[in-house]
């Protein structure tokens, strides 16, 4: 989630807030997927800076990017958020995500959990980077992804706490 949209953003190093992070490079993706936790043990994970998905410690679904919109929970629920632009500023506009929508939207959430895990896995990636470079996120993903909540919760705030 670029602030500028035609720029990514180098996540394995501006990332700071997720303090154990890494970059890899997976089969059939185009971009990089980057992984990481929090101090509070709430994970974020882009696929390229199309597709993000984060939790909060809990395991919940508190914010995500697709289909080039925000996404972020508000009580429980999900909530679309739109930017529009005006001459002076950028306005967010939100949009209520409808039920069914809402499962398609948790689901690809978990698949992508799922897929990194997948390649972590089976060694089926390249580490761009890490940080700490000593760290072990290869083995906190799969655990993480392994505990994850299924069906997947909604967070009742899009914040990490």
């Amino acid at each position: 989630m670029a602030r500028n949209e035609s720029d990514r953003e180098d996540l394995l190093r501006e990332a700071t807030a997720l303090v154990e992070r890494a970059e890899y490079l997976l089969p059939g993706e185009e971009e990089p997927v980057v992984a990481g936790f929090r101090r509070d043990g709430s994970f974020s994970l882009f696929f390229g800076g199309e597709r993000v998905v984060q939790f909060n410690s809990a395991g919940q679904l508190r914010r995500g990017y697709f289909h080039g919109r925000l996404l972020k929970a508000d009580q429980g629920k999900l909530v679309w958020m739109t930017r529009e632009r005006t001459a002076d500023a950028v306005i967010l506009l939100s949009q209520p995500v409808v039920s069914a929508e809402a499962g398609d939207l948790l689901r690809q959430a978990t698949e992508l959990v799922e897929r990194l895990s997948s390649h972590l896995q089976q060694g089926r990636f390249t580490l761009v980077g890490q940080v700490p470079a000593e760290g072990k996120i290869v083995e906190r993903i799969i655990a993480w992804s392994a505990n994850m909540p299924r069906p997947l919760q909604v967070a009742a705030a899009p914040n990490a706490r």
